[in-house]
Formats: C-alpha cells, structure tokens, sequence
C-alpha cells in the first residue's frame, strides 16, 4: 500500500500535473470567495446610501414595533425604521474604517521602510514610538486623541489612524530587515543606487502583499473601535445614525422589552466585521504563494 503511495506520488511530481491542477483550482476558489466578498460588502455600503432618506422617516403611529414583514427589523421609539437605520450606521461605519484603515496602513508603510533604511537612530527613534503607543492601553488611548482633536468625524478618524498604526509598521519593518541582506539588495548597493531607490524598485514590491493584507485586516479593528468610542460617546453626534449610536440609545429601551433595538444592529456589526477578517485572510491566502494551495 505504501509502494502505491510513493509511486503515485513520484509519478505526479515527475509530470507536475497531479499537483498542479488541485492547486490552480484551490487558488481559483479563493479568488472567487475574495471577489464575491468585496461585492457583499460594496452592496451593504450601496444599500445605506439608498436608505439614507427612509432612516430619518419618524411615524409616531408605528413607534417601538416589534419585527413584523413590513419592518424585518422592527422600528424604534420614533418609528423610525431599524433595517435602514442598521444598514445606514454600517455603511457609515465601513466608510469610516476604510478610510481610516487606508491612512493608517499609508502610515505604517512610510514608518516601517524609514525605521530599516534610515539607520540606526531612526529606527530607534520610531521603534520606540512603537513600543510607547503599543504600551499603552489602546481605547483609552483612542479616546483621549478623539477628545484632543474635538470628538466627531474627525476625532474618530484622527484617533483610528494614530493608533492602528504601530502593529503593522513593525511587521513592514521585520520584512525589510530581512531583505537588506538579501543578494541582490547588497549588489544594488556596491552598484550606486540610492537608499530611496532601493526602498522604492526592490522592497516596497516585496512587502506589498503584507501591506494590503496587513492593511484590510485592520478595517474590522476600525470599524469596531469606531463603534466603541462612538457608543461611549466620545465619536460621531448623537444625530448621525452610526452604528455606536443606535446601539447607545437602544440600551434604555431594553428594559421596556425592545429588544430588536440592539440584537439586529448588533448582529449586523459582528458579520460585516466577520466579512472583513474573512476577506483579509482570503487575501492572504491568494497572495502567499504556499498559503493559497492550502
């Protein structure tokens, strides 16, 4: 049985073709999972600008409704309806993370090449704003820049960036550490090219995909710390139909029983922070060459 085994098994790296299909069609099904997720999520994003308006429709008449056909979600004290309001508070909150995420993976990416290339005092001096930011603790930090800048969108956007950045800067610069003693780096050195050269033609290439894959996988981060701070209410105005919000003000109705106030948001927020996690990794899979054929 064994015999088998191993002649099967040389036979098909003799060929190359046993191994090779499986692996295509394993990439293949990765790719279109990452596809159909981005498509997921670009849907969510179109569905809260479509009911933008409806989300702001009051009916005093049909006010703290449980879930029935008309309203999957029921309505809230206002009558307001809660699968728009839901769907309106997520592709705020995605908006937000996204372009939150977007600045601070741009952050991570110049800090994490500047920390390997610059030397030994710039990579001593960012190392050690990497290690103070990371020491301390990460909400309250988030909430006390939110308070500096003057709370809203832009406190939001200005404490999600200035705190995701530390984790994937240090990965960027692990990696680039790693090339500077790579051959062809050494020889691009002895030949004349630049440090800024060499940074931009033979590393940025080299640590894209843990950039992009480092970069999405903090989106979830942002969109739940963007609820947290939201919810305590140090983020955006009462006024906005944020995610954070409708789950703040859902809170003093649950004791009159209303519970469809905070489950379905709630629900919502988990899966599109779940869509995002499962996206990073699926493009992380796709960008490894080993990992993708798993």
């Amino acid at each position: 049985m064994n015999r088998k085994k191993i002649t099967l098994r040389s036979i098909c790296q003799t060929t190359g073709q046993g191994w090779r299909k499986p692996c295509r069609n394993r990439k293949k099904r990765t790719l279109v999972v990452l596809v159909l997720t981005m498509i997921l999520l670009l849907l969510i994003i179109l569905a809260g600008f479509l009911c933008a308006d409806k989300a702001l429709e009051t009916d005093l008449t049909r006010a703290s409704q449980p879930p029935e056909l008309s309203h999957p979600f029921g309505t809230d004290w206002m009558g307001r309806d809660m699968l728009a309001r839901a769907l309106k508070g997520l592709s705020l909150s995605i908006l937000i993370g996204g372009a939150a995420s977007v600045a601070s993976g741009a952050l991570s990416l110049g800090l994490g090449i500047m920390a390997a290339t610059l030397g030994k005092k710039a990579d001593a001096v960012i190392s050690y704003l990497i290690d103070l930011i990371l020491g301390i603790p990460h909400l309250l930090l988030l909430v006390l820049i939110s308070l500096a800048v003057g709370r809203g969108l832009r406190g939001v956007v200005a404490g999600i960036v200035l705190t995701h950045w530390p984790s994937l800067a240090r990965v960027i610069r692990g990696e680039i550490l790693q090339l500077k003693e790579r051959p062809y780096i050494l020889t691009a050195g002895k030949l004349g090219k630049s440090r800024c050269w060499i940074a931009l033609h033979h590393m940025l290439p080299n640590v894209l995909p843990q950039f992009l894959t480092g970069m999405i996988l903090t989106f979830p981060h942002a969109i739940l710390h963007e609820s947290s701070i939201t919810f305590l209410g140090f983020g955006l105005s009462a006024e906005q139909p944020a995610i954070g919000n409708i789950l703040s003000e859902s809170m003093r109705y649950l004791i009159m029983g209303n519970w469809w106030l905070a489950v379905f948001p709630g629900i919502l927020l988990v899966c599109v922070v779940l869509l995002f996690q499962y996206l990073g990794e699926s493009l992380r899979r796709f960008a490894d060459p080993a990992g993708a054929h798993r």
